[in-house]
């Protein structure tokens, strides 16, 4: 698949080959869902926390008398019946990642980078680097390529005149190659891919390629 490559300029910058192994799958939605459930279970903090009654500070004296009240019989206040007593079974910190296999994950980035190219939402751009530094001018230059909603993709190395121009405008990201991943590419409208990340992406699945995964 040919798509043609331009400039933060808007101007042409010839053109390039999407790898049918990364961009050509027939998108699967049951695991891009997957994938991004992995994702934000993992990000969970898992830091919830409720008192038992072994950890409420309450009296441990006997509440009344055993025997001749009529009522039930109880001992401390620290159980749930009583208010100020411990949760019964509240929760407790802990990891709410679950296990994904890592072909599994490859796989899935693919069938969402292919499903951004079967949209015709990816954009091709010759280098991301500014060389002002200013919000406003990249401000101008999103508007002139419609990129309202983006995330934005380098190679292992950003600009930092790009990076610092980029993080005051809303609903841009901006990421390394290595930092790409589903759920940020699927939060966003655009994916642009500078010829440094579409070169990276290409080799780190150039092995999937040769045994024929995901076809």
């Amino acid at each position: 698949m040919k798509v043609d490559v331009t400039s933060l300029e808007s101007g042409a910058a010839g053109t390039v080959e999407l790898a049918d192994h990364v961009f050509g799958l027939e998108p699967r939605q049951d695991l891009i869902h997957r994938m991004v459930r992995y994702q934000t279970l993992k990000r969970m903090a898992g830091t919830h926390h409720a008192q038992d009654r072994s950890e409420v500070t309450v009296t441990g004296k006997k509440v009344y008398k055993q025997k001749g009240t009529g009522g039930a019989r109880h001992g401390d206040k620290s159980v749930p019946q009583w208010r100020g007593g411990g949760k019964a079974l509240g929760p407790k910190p802990r990891s709410h990642a679950i296990g994904m296999p890592k072909k599994v994950r490859q796989l899935a980035l693919r069938h969402a980078l292919s499903a951004k190219a079967k949209a015709g939402d990816i954009v091709i751009i010759d280098k991301a680097a500014s060389s002002e530094g200013k919000t406003a001018a990249l401000r101008d230059q999103f508007g002139k390529l419609d990129l309202s909603n983006a995330l934005i993709i380098d190679g292992a190395s950003l600009d930092a005149s790009f990076v610092r121009a980029a993080r005051n405008i809303p609903n841009i990201d901006v990421l390394p190659v290595q930092g790409i991943n589903v759920y940020d590419i699927l939060r966003r409208k655009k994916l642009v891919l500078t010829k440094a990340a579409l070169e990276a992406l290409d080799q780190r699945f150039a092995s999937a390629a040769q045994s024929g995964e995901g076809a």
